[in-house]
Order: C-alpha cells, then sequence, then structure tokens
C-alpha cells in the first residue's frame, strides 16, 4: 500500500533542498526528503534498539 503525504517547507529551505537534490543527483526534492528520512528515522531505531539491550542489561545486572 503506497501511501502519500504533502509537507510544506518553508521557502528558504526549500530552495536549499531543490540546489541539493540536483547537486546530488536525486530526481526530486521528495526523492531526496524520502532518502534524508530514511536515514535519520533508521539511526532513531537503531538508538532505540541499544536503549533497549542496555536497559535489559541494566535490569539482569550486567551493567550498572
Amino acid at each position: 500500500m503506497l501511501g502519500k503525504s504533502k509537507i510544506k517547507l518553508e521557502k528558504d529551505l526549500l530552495e536549499k533542498a531543490e540546489k541539493y537534490a540536483t547537486h546530488a543527483g536525486y530526481s526530486s526534492v521528495e526523492e531526496l526528503i524520502t532518502h534524508l528520512l530514511e536515514k535519520e528515522l533508521a539511526k532513531w531505531e537503531e538508538s532505540e534498539g541499544e536503549k533497549e539491550v542496555e536497559k535489559r542489561l541494566r535490569g539482569l545486572g550486567y551493567i550498572d
């Protein structure tokens, strides 16, 4: 299932995104934003996973 959503950006940010997208070889600002969001969300998910492991190890008394 494909979902679509529109995000509003401030003019200055949109202009920067357009320049970067063109310079970096993205076909559109949407493609750039999708790529950047995927990367950042993956970092957050990884970080949350590490926190959960640390919490479990702390709960088991393996770390202080």
